[in-house]
C-alpha cells in the first residue's frame, strides 16, 4: 500500500475544529499509524495527521481575513497536514507553497489541498539555515514548541522580515515562544491536540516586533 492509500484510506476527511470549512484526513485510534512507523525507520512524529493550536488560530484568521492573503504569494513554514496553507488558497491567495522537512508531511499536505479543491505548492525542505524566499507573506503555526527550534526559526523570520517579507507567527503560548518579541494581533480558542476532549485553549496570531 502506497502512503497515498493509507492516508486515504485510514485516515478519513473529517471538518476542522473552529475552522468546518476545511476538512483534513486526520488521525484516530484505529488509523493504524504504528504500520508506518514500523515499516520506515525514518518515521517520526506524525504531527502531520493532525491540527494544531497555532495552526488552528492561522486558519481563522487568513479565513476571517481574506484581505491578508488575497492575491498574495503566500508560504505556510513547518506545514504539517497544510491546514494553514489551504485557508491562504481558499482566502485567495496567488500563489501558496507547504514546506516541512518530513515527507509525510509533504504527502499529506498535498492529499489535504487537493481533498479542499485547491492548488497549492507542497515541498520537502528546511527553509531555516537559508535566505528569504520570494514571497509576499510567511505564516508560521506551532514552530515554538522547542528552545533550539524556536531560536533557528525566529532568527529565519527576522531575516524574513528584514527582507520586507510580513510574518505572522500562529501558537498557543508555548513555553519557547519570544511572547516579549511579539506583538499579538487576534486571538482564538482552540482544541489543541493532546488537551482533553471538549477543552479550549487560547491561541494568539502574532506579528515579530
Amino acid at each position: 500500500m502506497t502512503l497515498e492509500t493509507f492516508i486515504q484510506q485510514r485516515l478519513p476527511l473529517e471538518p476542522v475544529p473552529g475552522v468546518p470549512e476545511i476538512r483534513l484526513h486526520r488521525a484516530g485510534p484505529s488509523s493504524g499509524l504504528t504500520r508506518l512507523a514500523d515499516a520506515d525507520p525514518d518515521f517520526g512524529s506524525p504531527y502531520w495527521a493532525r491540527p494544531w493550536g497555532g495552526g488552528l488560530a492561522l486558519a481563522r484568521h487568513v479565513l476571517d481575513r481574506p484581505e491578508i492573503v488575497a492575491g498574495q504569494r503566500v508560504l505556510d513554514l513547518g506545514a504539517g497536514s497544510g491546514l494553514v496553507a489551504i485557508a491562504a488558497a481558499l482566502a485567495g491567495a496567488e500563489e501558496v507553497r507547504a514546506v516541512d522537512i518530513d515527507p509525510y508531511a509533504v504527502t499529506a499536505a498535498r492529499l489535504n489541498a487537493a481533498a479542499n479543491g485547491v492548488t497549492i505548492v507542497a515541498e520537502q525542505a528546511d527553509l531555516l539555515d537559508g535566505d528569504p524566499p520570494n514571497i509576499d507573506l510567511m505564516l508560521a503555526g506551532d514552530l515554538f514548541y522547542d528552545p533550539d527550534l524556536a531560536t533557528r526559526a525566529e532568527a529565519f523570520l527576522r531575516r524574513c522580515v528584514a527582507a520586507g517579507i510580513a510574518v505572522l507567527i500562529g501558537d498557543p503560548f508555548r513555553a519557547p515562544l519570544p511572547t516579549e518579541r511579539l506583538a499579538a494581533v487576534a486571538e482564538y480558542p482552540v482544541a489543541d491536540f493532546g488537551d482533553p476532549d471538549g477543552a479550549a485553549r487560547a491561541a494568539a496570531v502574532f506579528k515579530l516586533i
